[in-house]
């Protein structure tokens, strides 16, 4: 809130997005919305305002990978049928308490567009900053065709120029192309596609491979065609090795990946994003917040996988980005990935796949997820020590007195 101006952090404990530990003495100038000057000395700005950290931990704003914000609830059928302007105010209220955890960006991976991300820009939502996939594309009964077994096609309008929230129903390498194109036109950082059955939908189960080669390769190639790249929803390894071997990006989820396909992820350069605090959530509290029991049925299946996958990419050396997949209310509990993940996981490597590995994800590499010279000032202060107490990234954000994005304090608890 209030006008960008030089900024300069004195005495942090810095944790730069990149290294394994914290660098005690460090100073950092903020000038506008980005970092000017990182050094161990410190550094003379005669119209900066000094904020003494006294050895508080200053690292970058965090990045959630897989996010929905217009995922009001866990049932997508019935928010398929509310308005929009309903699901906007919740999409407004998620922004704004993941900004206050600390999430200064997060990737949404279906429904989310470019209304949002332009109040996110304009200020009207303090939110993170918002890459969007706009709406997922999916075949008939994949992942997000949310019409029960007595639905006919007509009963929503699966077109891709209007009509659906979260998903678009395209079939053959034509409509395919028409659909991705459609995002891509309406501002979408990245395509999303369904490759496999999903926990959400009702009628495909989770082994179902989604989309043929040729469809595939086709989104991929209008992706690509943008510069940028396709993120597929994907449990199996043979739906997660089809997907890479086509040229697919960003696996979401991946529960059930086993060892080969893991090392075919890490030798083609592809990224994973976990989301294992969803389906602890879904299992606490999906039934009672309108999951229909389908859904509570396929959870099983993946949600005992979830904690051996982070053993299985890690072993393969796959870059794991940091996402959580959560919906509605259980959004609350987005922090809490950090601590499930830390069963397998460094803190350090936790922190980086959270900061400087979804920022390469994101094709932002250099301007998030790092304090350095050139990047955003997208910068949390901690009271204590991340690496020795991933803890203190939870509760709402109540150990974190300064959170700035771009620049601007969107919280500021220090004098």
């Amino acid at each position: 809130m209030g006008e960008r101006a030089m900024i300069l952090f004195e005495n942090a404990r810095l944790f730069d997005g990149l290294g394994g530990e914290l660098r005690d003495g460090h100073h950092v100038l903020v000038e506008g919305e980005r970092i000017r000057e990182v050094s161990d000395k410190p550094i003379k700005a005669a119209n900066a305002e000094v904020i003494d950290l006294k050895g508080r931990t200053l690292m970058p704003g965090l990045i959630d990978a897989h996010f929905h914000a217009m995922a009001a609830e866990p049932d997508f059928t019935k928010m398929e049928g509310l308005p929009r302007s309903y699901l906007h105010q919740h999409a407004r209220h998620l922004l704004e308490a993941a900004l206050k955890r600390g999430f200064t960006t997060v990737r949404d991976a279906g429904g989310a567009d470019y209304g949002l991300a332009m109040a996110v820009k304009a200020g009207l939502i303090e939110g993170p900053r918002l890459f969007y996939a706009g709406r997922a594309l999916t075949q008939t009964g994949g992942h997000a065709d949310f019409r029960g077994l007595e639905a006919s096609h007509g009963d929503y309008c699966f077109c891709s120029q209007s009509g659906p929230i979260f998903g678009v129903i395209a079939d053959g390498v034509p409509a395919v192309q028409k659909a991705a194109r459609e995002e891509l036109r309406r501002g979408a950082t990245q395509i999303k596609i369904m490759a496999s059955g999903g926990v959400s939908s009702p009628t495909d189960p989770i082994w179902n491979l989604q989309y043929s080669e040729q469809e595939i390769r086709a989104i991929v190639w209008e992706a690509q065609s943008w510069r940028t790249y396709v993120m597929a929803h994907a449990y199996t390894p043979e739906a997660i090795a089809r997907c890479v071997a086509f040229g697919v990006r960003s696996i979401e989820h991946a529960n059930l990946i086993d060892a080969a396909t893991a090392r075919q992820c890490a030798e083609a350069g592809a990224y994973v994003v976990p989301t294992l605090v969803t389906y602890q959530m879904l299992e606490r509290f999906g039934a009672e917040l309108g999951l229909p029991a389908v859904g509570l049925e396929k959870l099983k299946v993946v949600r005992a996988a979830g904690v051996q996958s982070l053993e299985i990419l890690k072993a393969a050396g796959v870059s794991i980005g940091f996402g959580t997949d959560l919906l509605g209310a259980m959004q609350q509990h987005q922090s809490h990935e950090f601590a499930i993940r830390a069963e397998v996981l460094s803190p350090a490597e936790i922190l980086r796949s959270a900061t400087s590995v979804n920022a390469a994800l994101l094709n932002a590499e250099g301007d998030l997820g790092v304090v350095a010279p050139g990047a955003y000032a997208d910068l949390l202060v901690v009271d204590g020590d991340p690496l020795d107490d991933l803890a203190l990234l939870e509760d709402q954000g109540a150990h974190l007195p300064v959170i700035m994005k771009g620049g601007i304090f969107m919280k500021r608890a220090l004098p």
